[in-house]
C-alpha cells in the first residue's frame, strides 16, 4: 500500500539537503563547542555559523536567538522566564483559550504560583477581538502570549495589531511562531513582538531542535542551569548536528517560500473541491478562519462520523491524518481549540485535521478525497 501522509501540522519529513547537512556534521564532527582546542572551536563555528544564517533569514541580530530543544521549550523559556525576571512588577499574564498546551499548561502552572492569567476568547473562527484584549490589559499586566497561527485550525492571529497595543501598554508580547514559520514571511525586527518560538521539524528539519527570538534589552531568568551556553540563558551542550539541520531547513524554506506557498494553496483548493464531488459539501463542514489561515491545514468536520471512526478507517486506507495537536491526540477529548470557537456540538466530535507539504501531490489529494467518500457511504448503508 502506498502510504499517504497529511499530518505535516505535527510533524514534517525532512528534507534530503537537511539530512545531508547534519550527517556532515554527525560524521566529521565531534567536538563540544564549548571546549578550547580545535575541535571545539570547530564544532563552535559550526553553531555560530548556523545562528548567523538563521538570524539573517529571521531579520534579526544573532544574539537575539538561543537555540532550544523545540517550541515546548521555546514557549517555556519565554514565558516562566519573563514573567521570574518581571515578578516584582506585576504578576498578570494574557493569553487565549486556543494556545497549544506548552503555553496553556505554562500559564496553569503559573497560576498555582500565586500569578493570575486572562484567557481571551475566541470567535467561532478562532480569531482573537482586539477590543476584548484591551479590555483585559490591567497596570499588573506584564505578559501577553498568543500564537501567531493556530495548529489545529490555521487561523491566523492580528499579530502586529496585538503587539503595538502592548508596546503602548509597555508590556511583553511573546508569540509562539511555531506553526507559522516556513508559510509566513516572518522579520523579527519589523514585528513589534519580544520573544517569539520556533521549532525546526515543521518545516522539514529535524525534531528535538528549536529556537527563542528574545529581542535586545530584553531580561528573561534561566530555566535551566550548568554552563554557560546561550549567553546563560539555556545551559546544556549544543545539538550541533540539529542546529545545523534547522539552519538548512529554514534557508530551504525561505528560498522557496513563494512555490511552496502556491503548491500547498493548491492542494487546499483541490481537496475541497473533491470533497465537495464525492462527499458533497452539504456533508461537511470547514473549520477555521476563511480568510486570515495557513494554506496547509484544513479542519474539517464529517458531522455524519466520529472523529475518531473515520481517523481509523484512513489509517486503514493508509492515509495519515489528525484529530488536532500532536500532543493530545492519543485521547480522546474533544479538542479546547474547538471548544473555544463554540462549534455545534456534532462538529466537536467529527473534526479531522488534514496538512501537507513536501512530498505531497494532487493525486494524493484526489485520492483522500475519493476514500472519504467511500468511507461515509459504507458509514451510512451500515446495518
Amino acid at each position: 500500500m502506498n502510504r499517504i501522509y497529511l499530518d505535516h501540522a505535527a510533524s514534517t519529513p525532512m528534507h534530503p539537503q537537511v539530512a545531508e547537512a547534519m550527517m556532515k556534521v554527525m560524521t566529521g564532527q565531534y567536538g563540544n563547542a564549548s571546549s578550547i582546542h580545535a575541535f571545539g572551536r570547530e564544532a563552535k563555528r559550526t553553531v555560530s555559523g548556523a545562528r548567523d544564517s538563521i538570524a539573517a533569514y529571521l531579520g534579526c541580530f544573532p544574539d537575539e536567538l538561543v537555540f532550544t530543544g523545540g517550541g515546548t521549550e521555546s514557549d517555556n523559556l519565554a514565558i516562566f522566564g519573563a514573567i521570574s525576571a518581571r515578578k516584582e512588577q506585576g504578576r498578570h499574564i494574557i493569553t487565549t483559550a486556543i494556545e497549544h498546551h506548552a503555553v496553556l499548561h505554562s500559564c496553569q502552572e503559573l497560576e498555582r504560583q500565586g500569578c493570575e492569567v486572562t484567557y481571551l476568547p475566541v470567535d467561532k473562527h478562532g480569531r482573537v477581538s482586539m477590543d476584548e484584549l484591551r479590555e483585559a490589559i490591567r497596570p499588573d499586566t506584564v505578559l501577553i502570549t498568543m500564537m501567531f497561527a493556530n495548529n489545529e485550525v490555521g487561523t491566523i492571529q492580528p499579530i502586529r495589531e496585538i503587539g503595538e497595543l502592548a508596546r503602548q501598554h509597555q508590556i511583553l508580547f511573546h508569540t509562539d511562531a511555531v506553526q507559522a514559520l516556513g508559510t509566513q514571511n516572518i522579520s523579527c525586527k519589523d514585528l513589534p513582538v519580544d520573544l517569539i518560538s520556533f521549532s525546526a521539524h515543521k518545516i522539514n528539519g529535524p525534531q528535538g531542535v528549536g529556537a527563542l527570538y528574545v529581542r535586545r534589552g530584553i531580561v528573561l531568568e534561566a530555566r535551566s542551569h550548568g554552563g554557560l551556553q546561550e549567553r546563560q540563558r539555556r545551559a546544556g551542550t549544543e545539538n550541533i548536528a540539529g542546529i545545523a539541520g534547522f539552519a538548512e531547513a529554514l534557508k530551504i524554506a525561505t528560498e522557496q517560500a513563494e512555490t511552496h506557498r502556491q503548491h500547498d494553496l493548491e492542494l487546499r483548493h483541490l481537496l475541497l473541491e473533491q470533497l465537495k464531488i464525492h462527499v458533497g459539501i452539504e456533508h461537511f463542514h470547514v473549520n477555521g478562519h476563511p480568510e486570515y489561515t495557513l494554506p496547509n491545514i484544513l479542519n474539517i468536520s464529517f458531522p455524519e462520523v466520529s472523529t475518531e471512526t473515520m481517523l481509523m478507517n484512513l489509517d486503514m486506507e493508509g492515509i495519515a491524518v489528525a484529530s488536532g495537536s500532536a500532543c493530545t491526540s492519543g485521547s480522546l477529548e474533544v479538542s479546547h481549540v474547538l471548544k473555544a470557537m463554540n462549534l455545534p456540538e456534532a462538529f466537536l466530535h467529527s473534526a479531522i485535521r488534514f496538512s501537507w507539504g513536501l512530498g505531497n501531490t494532487t493525486e494524493e489529494i484526489m485520492k483522500t478525497a475519493e476514500k472519504i467518500g467511500t468511507i461515509l457511504e459504507r458509514l451510512r448503508n451500515r446495518p
